[in-house]
């Protein structure tokens, strides 16, 4: 079985634009999904990113009119300039790690994560929303939160950083498939592709 490396941030808008069309292609190529969330800030530090406040404004002003785009192309919900963004993403993304630990299916608690951002406005690094995205995915909320607060949890956000870092990575959503790196939710026609030659 072929294996998707999916580093991502529940932040990213992007990771939300790609998140269900990615489930969508794994399934189609019956691959898995390895769930991997990161650090944009090691990330930008080791690879030359900028963190959006210090971008320019033409580069802010161009990735608004993406996300317009993307979200009339693909009829999803998406508030551009949600109240709670940027925000701590790591609460999230240490329940998201310690499900996966305790070997949970987290495709549902991922998006409803997100959503949280994206759709729903809110403020991702309260326990009380992480709870609420918790209980929507279908997960217990007392399993999941005593498994994020594990002492090694935050230590695989950074080797998970780390790692995407050692694999090419620069930004999320990024999908990696062996040697192949595909950047951005754009590019998932071409992950598609690349899995069916596998196949053939």
């Amino acid at each position: 079985m072929l294996t998707i490396e999916y580093y991502l941030s529940v932040v990213s808008p992007w990771s939300y634009l790609g998140h269900r069309r990615l489930c969508d292609i794994a399934r189609e190529h019956s691959a898995e999904i390895q769930y991997l969330p990161i650090d944009s800030s090691i990330l930008f530090a080791k690879t030359g990113g900028l963190a959006l406040k210090d971008r320019s404004s033409q580069r802010k002003s161009y990735r608004m009119q993406e996300l317009r785009r993307w979200r009339s192309r693909l009829e999803l919900e998406l508030n551009l300039e949600p109240q709670f963004f940027p925000t701590d993403a790591n609460l999230a993304s240490c329940v998201i790690i310690g499900a996966i630990e305790k070997g949970h299916n987290v495709t549902e608690l991922v998006y409803e994560l997100m959503r949280a951002v994206w759709v729903r406005e809110e403020d991702v690094s309260e326990t009380s929303v992480v709870t609420g995205a918790i209980e929507r995915s279908g997960g217990s909320v007392e399993d999941l939160l005593a498994a994020a607060s594990h002492c090694a949890v935050p230590e695989v956000i950074v080797k998970n950083s780390e790692q995407a870092i050692s694999k090419g990575v620069f930004g999320v959503p990024s999908y990696v498939v062996g040697d192949e790196v595909f950047w951005g939710q754009d590019r998932l026609e071409f992950l598609d592709a690349f899995l069916s030659d596998q196949h053939g």
